[in-house]
């Protein structure tokens, strides 16, 4: 049985290039058409089944958040149809459903109420919640004074322990400390494990990858595909770097990682999402001119499965010759801690003495061992000139990997250890 569904959903906004324009409009005082027409979902249907978990992801501007704020009754839809199969609890942007001059009790009553549940049965749920999000005398306090910490924790806390029969979530899971996060996510395994219906926007692609049954993938507003969570991520990594549509990306099932030219043209960074910052120097003898991570089926991505074999290439020109280059490549966390690194030294590659306008290509090929999470990667071109160390060209945090993972164990990489459990019973003699 569907708990939700949504028929050829469509939400447009006017926009005016003149706010007078917008007045004549209101008022009715021209026939002319004074405004454009941004759709902000374009023909959207899709349906959630009882007891099932699907995940809806997209870039910025695709329409994730707007098509749950239709179907929890936030917003109005220009035309299509939603409709509802059980009792919401929603957890939207941060502030929504909430009265910043309440206090945390209050605002608890206010969204329990507004959600369809009796006195009694918030009454009866209350310790619960206050337990849950653990924000001691703040509750008694007006959530204007909170800060956005506290204020997620109530949010959750009230969103998840009311007990409805459909939670939809906003990327709120990705707020708070990491034991409340910790919290909050054992608690949506339960929820799974109880049956409920769950409907969730999220950028953490792990996230999406471990809970989810099913992915819709949109894009500027349209409904771009749907299915298994891998497969849909896949496409996702597509769109983000624009080459969804592109036919020369069906090569890359028969593609050579040694030859990343062959999937498209122009360079390789050019399909990679790149730091707008980053931080680069050196003396210009030679320069790191090309760079791309690539994936197991050839495609240039920022996007990694946890297991799969990806590489990192790093293009080198060369402006004068230089014997026995070094070309590096490091990986450091969100903190900027270093992780793992290597570089052609340690690898013992001989790099010979390229000359000038001789170009060197580095392809650094590994599974990938993190944990889930984003990774900053730097890039290096340096050795040894007159018996002095020498940068030639380095380039710090210039993209970041994120690595996708259904499982995750503790520290900074997974051991891929076997792990087997016996049951037996006490031998009484």
């Amino acid at each position: 049985m569907e708990a939700i569904r949504v028929e050829h959903l469509n939400k447009m906004y006017k926009l005016y290039d003149h706010h007078r324009d917008r007045v004549r409009d209101a008022l009715g005082l021209t026939k002319k058409k004074l405004y454009h027409e941004h759709f902000a979902l374009h023909d959207v249907s899709l349906s959630v089944e009882q007891g099932e978990t699907v995940g809806i992801i997209g870039t910025n501007g695709s329409g994730k958040s707007t098509i749950l704020k239709i179907i929890t009754g936030v917003l109005n839809p220009t035309s299509g149809n939603v409709s509802i199969n059980g009792r919401i609890s929603a957890l939207l942007e941060l502030g929504a459903g909430f009265n910043m001059e309440f206090t945390g009790i209050e605002n608890i009553y206010l969204n329990g109420t507004m959600t369809g549940f009796s006195k009694a049965e918030i009454d009866s749920k209350l310790n619960d919640i206050l337990d849950f999000a653990d924000i001691g005398d703040f509750a008694y306090q007006q959530v204007k004074t909170y800060s956005s910490g506290m204020f997620v924790r109530l949010a959750f806390a009230v969103a998840i322990n009311i007990d409805p029969e459909i939670l939809i979530v906003d990327e709120a899971l990705s707020v708070g400390d990491v034991f409340f996060q910790n919290k909050c996510y054992h608690k949506f395994e339960e929820f799974r494990k109880a049956g409920k219906t769950i409907l969730f926007v999220s950028h953490d692609l792990s996230s999406i990858s471990k809970y989810c049954d099913r992915v819709v993938l949109l894009d500027r507003g349209k409904k771009i595909a749907e299915g298994a969570p891998k497969e849909i991520i896949d496409m996702y990594k597509k769109v983000l770097v624009h080459q969804l549509d592109n036919s020369a990306t069906e090569s890359n099932k028969s593609f050579n990682r040694n030859n990343v030219s062959a999937s498209g043209k122009g360079k390789w960074r050019d399909r990679m999402s790149i730091n707008p910052s980053f931080d680069s120097y050196g003396n210009g003898l030679a320069d790191i001119i090309d760079f791309c991570c690539v994936d197991n089926s050839g495609q240039v991505t920022n996007t990694i499965m946890k297991g799969d074999s990806f590489s990192i290439k790093v293009k080198c020109l060369f402006h004068e010759k230089i014997s026995q280059p070094i070309i590096a490549v490091s990986f450091k966390n969100r903190m900027g801690v270093e992780i793992t690194g290597t570089n052609t030294m340690f690898e013992k590659i001989d790099t010979g003495e390229p000359g000038e306008n001789d170009i060197l290509t580095a392809t650094f090929t590994q599974d990938m061992s993190l944990q889930g999470g984003e990774y900053l990667i730097s890039l290096g071109l340096v050795g040894y000139r007159n018996g002095e160390f020498t940068v030639y060209n380095r380039m710090y945090d210039v993209f970041s990997i994120n690595c996708i993972s259904s499982k995750d164990t503790t520290g900074y990489y997974d051991m891929g250890m076997e792990t087997t459990v016996e049951k037996s019973r006490l031998q009484e003699f």
